[in-house]
């Protein structure tokens, strides 16, 4: 996969960081799009050769300056990897703020297509060409108190499928992750947000998200990182349209 370009949204931090350093592990180049201008320095320094652009996906104008650039940057492009997206408020619907559900549609929703909207045209000139979606177990299940997150990742999985209808004909495929609970700061951030609105503790809520799941343990960003990867590589070139779960078997009735 060496001399291979990817573009990686949110690449600065939590599962974006461990892809880029996937994907320039095995012999990509990278380009980075984050709002994090601190993230994106730190990441420089851990790896001076990955492009970065720093880009608020909430703002059409930022995406439609950023994405043409670090394709430019990269010379073309082969896979593009959607990974930002915002948690949004922990309320119920009757209490939920307009203003912030618009704005997590308009990072998750209008964000990932923008994106995806411009880098359509490059990825159709490259021989094996791959999209990644992240979208959420949220997008298969209903989430009390989180409707703006879960409605988004809804919308990111009928996104998927129509992407791969549309492309397929190009030879470009496009897939969706759909993660569970995620070790890192931004799982700490939810758990607390359920907590204060039910009253629990941190440790009950934390003992409540692993309570539908076989394996008792939250997701390793970097196993992510390795699903991306490996749907974008060869192995995976008879794979898409399809919503992969990697959520340590979380069932719900």
């Amino acid at each position: 996969m060496s001399g291979r370009k990817v573009l990686i949204t949110a690449g600065a931090s939590g599962i974006g960081l461990e892809m880029v350093r996937a994907y320039v592990a095995a012999g990509y180049q990278a380009a980075v799009l984050d709002i994090d201008d601190a993230g994106l320095a730190a990441l420089r320094r851990e790896l001076p050769a990955v492009h970065t652009e720093l880009c608020d996906l909430s703002k059409l104008q930022d995406i439609e300056q950023a994405v043409p650039s670090a394709i430019e940057a990269l010379n073309g492009l082969d896979v593009l990897v959607n990974n930002a997206g915002i948690a949004g408020p922990t309320a119920s619907v009757q209490d939920f703020d307009p203003l912030a559900w618009d704005l997590v549609m308009r990072v998750n929703l209008s964000g990932t297509f923008n994106v995806t909207r411009l880098a359509i045209p490059r990825l159709k000139q490259s021989r094996d060409a791959s999209i990644i979606v992240m979208s959420s177990v949220a997008g298969r299940y209903g989430y009390p108190n989180r409707s703006a997150y879960s409605a988004s990742k809804w919308g990111l999985v009928g996104f998927t499928k129509t992407l791969s209808r549309e492309l397929g004909e190009h030879g470009i495929r496009v897939n969706a992750i759909l993660p569970g609970a995620v070790a890192g700061q931004r799982i700490e951030a939810v758990l607390q947000g359920r907590a204060k609105a039910s009253g629990r503790s941190l440790e009950e809520e934390r003992t409540l998200a692993m309570a539908s799941q076989s394996l008792q343990r939250f997701v390793d960003p970097r196993d992510i990182a390795a699903l991306a990867l490996f749907l974008s590589s060869d192995a995976g070139k008879s794979i898409s349209g399809q919503m992969l779960s990697i959520d340590n078997d979380m069932q719900y009735t």
